[in-house]
């Protein structure tokens, strides 16, 4: 901490000795001025110091990577792609430029994408002609990853400017310590109720790095479709709405591999007991009856010898170690009205509900087996806690008070409380996304670090391609900075003075990156504007 503190006092210094002028962001109009009190960097960062110059940036900006990772195919595929992001205008070519190169410091060539990798970074802007240790700009990242996000608070500090038609970054010197507070800062999509397009999950990846989300959490399959292709049981994916609606497995570690280039985990689900109809489209024993189509039959080898075969399928396809197995909202009164099934019951001595309870633990004795940490909604922690597997991670969407309840056994959990997280519940305002706090009610200090972070979900039921983004967006930005941002500088002031005009100000970085995100004001989310106006005031 010392050399960061040396470094801290160093550039606050340079900022008094740099002479160049204060400048507001140019191109607004007066009626949406920006409050130049406010740093508009979304997620706010984790400690920050600036001064009053301007600096104009070279289009034709050059990278020097230094460190064993500095080379990675990761930074410099970021690199060109932030240098998009940046250079959008046609910049008009000057004789001189402040800063000319960036430099990108990775201390780690392991590029294996964790719960937990390290994302933390440095950030350092100043002129190239400045007398320092430091010049240009520089990021310093102990991972591939931590330099992602520190490019993504680079090219937040970009502005063109209109007048001059050249790149700036305003109130520079900057210097900037940055880190996440949640390692698992997830939304989940869902492609069983509404196929998405591979460009537009792609899409999804992208605008999610924006706002330093790093979990696509993929609810793949459900009762209403089977889209994924599975190897060993061909086929599964007869559950699919169509054959156009599918995706390969290709198609699958394509995407993968897409949201690894942008420090993204793909956490996949597949659901059951429960909410499991689709797989009987393709093997019909795995229904318990013709008109018992769900839960999946308890009795049969079958079943579980299938859901071995998913898993092991999806091994090569998703390496990220948690593996979601649902267990939520399985109705078992057809089990008791299924002659085969009810007559299991009674030689196995069981309800219906302790097979419900068989199942998951079978099913995450499974995943277990072959290297994964399974996940569960809370509905398995309710009704029978004393028996899941110490590994699970208990994943919240009732309500709220369970991950107070799960990390006091001993369990790690995950918030996504529907009724302030749920994306798809378009009456609930920015405000509670952004005031929805992951450790409220967790008072032990020592179980804090048991709350993995959370979720936002993007169910799919009236939510297609063409019009998941705006659905998405840009709430889910406003969980997004309370799980990445230091808890003390979400939690305090009027955040409609704080907090609403940053929002709006990333709501409208997101539409000139081309993320068609809807206006804040809107009572319902995903409207349109109501009437003309600056995309800052909506």
């Amino acid at each position: 901490m010392s050399s960061q503190n040396a470094l801290l006092s160093l550039f606050i210094s340079l900022a008094v000795l740099e002479t160049l002028a204060a400048a507001r962001l140019p191109g607004l109009r007066s009626t949406a001025e920006l409050n130049n009190s406010l740093t508009y960097l979304w997620p706010v960062p984790t400690s920050f110091s600036h001064g009053v110059g301007v600096l104009s940036i070279d289009p034709d900006l050059d990278l020097n990577d230094e460190g064993d990772g500095g080379e990675s195919s990761i930074v410099q595929e970021a690199f060109q792609r932030y240098k998009e992001i940046i250079f959008n205008h046609r910049c008009v070519k000057r004789d001189r430029y402040d800063v000319t190169r960036l430099t990108i410091s990775v201390e780690s060539d392991d590029e294996t994408l964790q719960l937990g990798v390290d994302e933390s970074y440095m950030l350092f802007i100043a002129s190239d002609e400045v007398r320092s240790v430091i010049q240009g700009i520089t990021i310093e990242a102990k991972t591939v990853y931590g330099a992602l996000r520190g490019l993504e608070t680079f090219s937040q500090l970009c502005n063109f400017n209109h007048r001059t038609k050249t790149v700036e970054v305003h109130k520079a010197p900057w210097v900037i310590l940055d880190k996440p507070r949640f390692a698992f800062r997830g939304l989940l999509i869902d492609t069983s109720r509404h196929y998405l397009p591979i460009n537009t999950i792609k899409q999804v990846i992208e605008s999610m790095s924006y706002a330093k989300l790093n979990v696509l959490h993929w609810h793949i399959i459900d009762e209403e479709s089977f889209p994924l292709e599975i190897p060993s049981y061909p086929d599964l994916w007869s559950g699919s709405y169509t054959k156009g609606e599918r995706y390969t497995i290709e198609d699958a570690s394509e995407i993968v591999d897409f949201a690894k280039k942008r420090g993204i985990n793909i956490m996949p689900e597949i659901d059951v007991p429960g909410h499991a109809e689709s797989w009987g489209a393709g093997y019909p024993d795995l229904w318990p009856s013709p008109t018992c189509r769900e839960p999946l039959d308890v009795t049969k080898s079958f079943t579980f010898e299938v859901i071995s075969g998913i898993l092991s399928d999806m091994r090569n396809i998703f390496p990220f170690e948690l593996f979601h197995l649902g267990g939520d909202e399985v109705h078992t009164d057809c089990w008791n009205s299924t002659s085969h099934v009810k007559q299991w019951l009674l030689d196995h001595n069981m309800t219906a509900e302790e097979a419900y309870q068989y199942f998951v633990l079978r099913a995450q004795k499974i995943a277990i087996q072959k290297g994964r940490t399974p996940v569960n909604w809370e509905e398995t922690f309710n009704t029978f806690k004393t028996c899941l597997n110490p590994r699970t991670v208990v994943h919240n969407w009732l309500g709220s008070g369970v991950c107070p309840k799960a990390v006091a056994q001993g369990f790690r959990c995950i918030v996504s409380n529907q009724g302030v997280w749920y994306l798809d519940h378009l009456d609930i305002p920015w405000q509670d996304f952004y005031n929805n706090e992951p450790l409220e009610g967790i008072k032990d200090v020592s179980q804090q670090p048991l709350v993995l972070g959370g979720e936002v979900c993007m169910w799919g039921e009236t939510t297609d391609a063409s019009n998941v983004q705006q659905t998405i967006w840009p709430r889910a930005a406003a969980a997004a900075e309370r799980l990445w941002s230091a808890r003390e500088d979400t939690s305090t002031g009027n955040i409609n003075e704080t907090v609403l005009p940053r929002l709006e100000y990333f709501r409208c970085l997101l539409h000139q990156r081309g993320v068609p995100a809807a206006p804040l004001t809107n009572f319902y989310a995903r409207r349109p504007p109501i009437g003309p106006g600056s995309c800052y005031l909506q």
